[in-house]
This record gives C-alpha cells, sequence and structure tokens, in this order.
C-alpha cells in the first residue's frame, strides 16, 4: 500500500522534510511504521511524546492505515 508520511517541527527537521511517500506492507500499525521512521531519521520522541493523525483526524497507536491515508506525526510544540 501507498500512503503518505507528514512531518512537523523537530520531526520535520531531523527528517529534513516535511512529508514522505512511502510504499508499505500491509498490516503495518502507526507504532510499528513510527518505530521504523525514528529509526531511519534519528527521531528523539517516544509515542508517549508524539500525536498521530490519519487524514486529518486525530488518532490512537492502534489504528489500521490504509491504502492512500496520510499519516501526519505531530511533536510537542512550544509557542508563545
Amino acid at each position: 500500500m501507498r500512503i503518505t508520511v507528514l512531518y512537523f517541527a523537530s520531526l520535520a527537521d531531523k527528517a529534513q522534510q516535511g512529508q514522505q511517500q512511502l510504499d508499505l506492507a500491509d498490516n503495518l500499525s502507526l507504532s510499528e511504521l513510527y518505530a521504523q521512521l525514528k529509526q531511519q531519521h534519528g527521531f528523539e520522541l517516544d509515542t508517549a511524546k508524539v500525536r498521530v493523525a490519519i487524514n486529518d483526524e486525530f488518532a490512537n497507536w492502534d489504528d489500521a492505515i490504509n491504502d492512500g491515508d496520510t499519516i501526519a506525526f505531530i511533536p510537542p510544540v512550544a509557542g508563545g
């Protein structure tokens, strides 16, 4: 299946890109996907500190990924 992954803030900095197209094996969970991307890009944050969204809706780490989905990983952001 083919998905789009969006990165924000510190994750985009580490990945050196704001979005990425990926081809995945079926039945990969969001937490497994994040673990792979964490290793690939050197992300320092664990899933407990990152929000995840599927197709613009906040999701749970055990939600299913479907072909064509857009997955966003959103780290904590400070602002003023």
